[in-house]
């Protein structure tokens, strides 16, 4: 009897990470799974548990690769405004890389959920969560350094800049061409422009 083909682990969560990008937590069956890893259904529960197990991996996998960009921005910059500048740009190419999922994950693939699924769209909902708190924390630290103007409410900068980003996920999905994100994001940076201390504008 001929022995089970060996699978690549982690070729296996890349699969996955598209597949659930793609369609959703609930959209995506243990049939599309099975046709999209190539492998069994009894393999698959070997390998990550159950279907939820493999969808909190997989969202760990794209946290780590494509979805990281938040996080990567924020600790490689040297400004608030470089790290913004660069998150937006990263964010529309991540969002509409050809021949791939479009959007954000964490943001598309699990917002509306049967009773039985809710726990997932609140861990979803406090991941995005975090990732503001991050970005608060880092105009909050522009503030205190003298980037930003002291009476710059950072909260709510991040809270905006956030809203943009998120935008830019679901008009990405909705196929709005790359230059008009473009353009949005410019104007997002153009705002936060506006809270620049005096003597950091840009010339």
């Amino acid at each position: 009897m001929a022995r089970p083909r060996e699978f690549d682990r982690a070729e296996a969560l890349e699969k996955a990470r598209d597949a659930f990008w793609t369609w959703g937590y609930e959209g995506t069956s243990m049939a599309d799974l099975v046709s999209c890893l190539g492998i069994a259904s009894a393999r698959i529960y070997a390998a990550f548990g159950s279907k939820e197990a493999l969808f909190r991996e997989a969202i760990a996998f794209y946290e780590a690769n494509e979805g990281g960009f938040v996080a990567r921005a924020l600790a490689g910059e040297p400004t608030a405004r470089e790290a913004i500048a660069r998150i937006l740009k990263e964010a529309i190419e991540t969002y509409t890389r050809l021949g791939k999922p479009q959007g954000c994950m964490v943001v598309t693939a699990a917002t509306n959920c049967a009773t039985e699924n809710e726990v997932l769209r609140d861990w979803l909902a406090e991941r995005r969560r975090e990732q503001t708190a991050s970005i608060i924390e880092r105009l909050q630290r522009a503030v205190r350094h003298g980037e930003l103007a002291p009476d710059t409410d950072a909260q709510v900068l991040g809270d905006y800049l956030t809203a943009v980003m998120h935008g830019l996920s679901v008009q990405a999905r909705d196929d709005i061409p790359k230059a008009r994100l473009t353009a949005l994001a410019d104007l997002a940076m153009q705002t936060l422009d506006r809270f620049r201390a005096a003597g950091n504008a840009r010339h």
